[in-house]
Formats: structure tokens, sequence, C-alpha cells
């Protein structure tokens, strides 16, 4: 009985492509080189797109006498998404991170505790730390 050729080389040789992208990337994301030759470890990149991902959910800034909490937020981030205006805004998306209606809000907090008003009715004092912190709607 005969027996079809085996394929390997041609899947083989298709495959390096690929692998020489992710070798390049893989050092590519190292912060500079190392003395001893070693490869660049690839749970240092994980680490650092964890940092990112956390950021996303939180963004902070200092309160300035007679400004809003809406007003320093669109200076601060001015790709701010807002419902509404003034009193009645409603913020929906901050740094690119749009809050999934159905589940999550942009809760606002001054010095650490959540905020009686709303952004546009809300005026900053110097010193005061504002800070949004995505949260889940709790059902």
């Amino acid at each position: 009985m005969k027996t079809a050729p085996r394929r390997t080389a041609p899947r083989l040789l298709a495959l390096l492509p690929a692998l020489a992208l992710t070798t390049g990337f893989v050092a590519g994301c190292s912060e500079g080189g190392s003395s001893d030759g070693a490869s660049p470890s690839v749970s240092a990149s994980v680490e650092a797109t964890g940092q990112v991902a956390e950021n996303v959910g939180k963004f902070s800034y200092e309160g300035e006498d007679g400004k809003t909490a809406l007003e320093l937020l669109q200076e601060k981030d001015p790709g701010a998404q807002v419902q509404g205006e003034g009193e009645q805004a409603y913020v929906t998306a901050i740094r690119g991170r749009e809050a999934d209606p159905a589940t999550e809000f942009w809760g606002l907090y001054v010095d650490d505790e959540m905020a009686q008003v709303g952004a546009g009715a809300l005026e900053t004092k110097d010193g005061q730390t504002i800070t949004w912190k995505l949260e889940e709607i709790q059902q």
C-alpha cells in the first residue's frame, strides 16, 4: 500500500513569517537590551497591558476654584462624551472608554467620597481631588 507523501515542509515554511513577527514583537516590547543576551520576558508585556487596562477605569484631576467638575473633565479630556448640558449633563465616556449603559456608569468622587450632585453642578475647590470611576450598576 502506498502512502501519500507528507507535506510538512510547506506548512512549516508558512509558519516562519508568523514566528518571525511574533519574535520581533516580543523583542520590541522590552525596555532595553539584556547584557546577558537573554530573551525578554513575555510576562512583562502582559503586566504592562494590565496596568493600562486598570487605568482606563479611573481618571483623576485636581479641583479648581470656580470651575465645575464637568468643565475640568472637558479640559483634561477633550474627548470625554457627555449627554445633556450643565447641571443635567451625564458623562458616558472618559479617555475613550464608554460605559455600557446596561451595566456600568462613570461615578464621580470628591476626595474619595461619592458626589451628591452631578458634574455640571459640582463646584470644585483648589486642593480637592476629583476622580471618575467606572462602576457596575448594582441590580
